[in-house]
This record gives C-alpha cells, structure tokens and sequence, in this order.
C-alpha cells in the first residue's frame, strides 16, 4: 500500500520557498513539511533494536523481551519508530500537554517517514480519551497523531470504534501494577458494526502496555483477529 507523501512535499516545497519553516526545535531553517533542522531531525532517538512484540528498546538485537517470551501481550505485534527520549519528549509534551498542535504535525511527519511495516492493517483506531480529559486538554492526541498516518497510508480512521467509560486518575506516577488496575473496565467498543479482522491500536507513547493491552482485550473481544500496536514513541522499561 503506497505512502502518499510526494504530493505534500511538493505543496510543502512551494509553501517553504515563499514562507520559510523554522525548526521547532533551535530555531534553525527548516526542513519544509517536517519543521525539523537536519541536524535536530538526526537527532530523534530511533527506536531501530527493539522487541518486535512490544518494541521494548534493547541492548543487543533479539527476537523478543524477556516479558514477552513469558508472557505474549494481547496483540501481535508493535511499531514504535522512537524512543520517548531528548529531544523528542520535549515535542512530544509540547504537543501533548503544551497545546503545540505544530509539533504534533511535526511527529506525525517523522513518524510516516520511518520505516514502516510490511503488512499494513486494515484501519488506525485511536487509543481515546474520557470525555472529561478531552473538554479539559481541547484534543485526542492519538487522534491527532493518527490523522496524517490515515492518510498517507490510505487506511480508514475509526475515531469512534472504542470510548472510554470512566475516567482514571493520570498514569504517570504509578507502577505498572497500579497501572493496569488503573484501566481495568475503562474501555468499551463504540462502534455495533463488524470491525476489520487487522486493525492498529494507536497511541502517543508506549510505556508499560497497561492502556493498549486494555484497548487490545476490548477489539479481540469484539472479534478483531489481529491486534497491532502502533505508538509513536517506546519508554524505557523501568
């Protein structure tokens, strides 16, 4: 399935000659569509040795983790091109909790110009929010993320296919335990028409797995026969 980006680095070519992009990240000349600097661009850290079940970065190229050879999580595989690392986490709290839709944009155009799978699903469905975090932040960030994927690789967005049904206190402080427990229950299916039998679960970052292996039970539940992880950037196990 072809990546549709000739076509937006041309309009993006013709915008840079008359409006000059600066890189988001030092201030520098651009690079047009990616608003990146060369030299800040090589500087996002590629997530290139990692787990192909739960893209956990690792030292020496393997299979699989350790965690998942002991216990497969409840999707099959994972693509997360980044690791959550300077300077990429500083776009992405920007663009998460900084209202930066710029550098969102930004990520996305990173994200699309990685290498990319070779069996592509059938359609992105977004990690969602609860209704209360939405009103409170103004966007789905995975929603956000997922848009320019959608279309650069012609694949249907079912923005609707899941709801979250309670809202859960903020992850960032809790073990993986307590994170788990956190989302148990949290999330249903939206959507009563038949989902497509491969689909990927898209999210911002990739911590311990608790949000996307909740997601993941919900779309298996649903009948979905095949669950891939898509994330924007992996952190490191701790």
């Amino acid at each position: 399935m072809p990546v549709n980006l000739n076509m937006t680095k041309l309009v993006d070519g013709a915008l840079d000659a008359l409006l000059p992009s600066h890189c988001l990240l030092c201030g520098a000349r651009g690079q047009g569509h990616v608003s990146l600097c060369a030299d800040c661009a090589a500087d996002l850290p590629r997530n290139e040795v990692c787990c192909a079940r739960c893209a956990l970065p690792l030292a020496t190229p393997a299979p699989l983790c350790g965690r998942c050879i002991k216990r497969a999580p409840p999707w099959d595989t994972a693509w997360v091109p980044f690791r959550y690392e300077w300077p990429l986490g500083q776009l992405e709290t920007r663009f998460k909790f900084g209202g930066d839709l710029a550098a969102g944009r930004t990520l996305s155009l990173a994200w699309i110009e990685s290498a990319h799978p070779a069996e592509l699903p059938r359609a992105i469905v977004p990690v969602p929010l609860h209704p209360s975090r939405l009103r409170q932040r103004g966007y789905n960030q995975a929603l956000e993320l997922a848009k320019p994927l959608a279309k650069a690789f012609e694949l249907p967005l079912l923005r609707d296919a899941l709801q979250r049904i309670r809202a859960t206190a903020a992850q960032t402080d809790l073990t993986a335990i307590q994170r788990r427990r956190n989302v148990r229950g949290a999330f249903e299916l939206r959507e009563r028409d038949a989902l497509p039998a491969h689909v990927a679960l898209l999210d911002d970052v990739f911590t311990t797995g608790a949000t996307l292996g909740e997601c993941a039970r919900v779309l298996r539940r649903a009948g979905v026969a095949r669950v891939d992880v898509w994330a924007l950037a992996r952190a490191p196990a701790h």
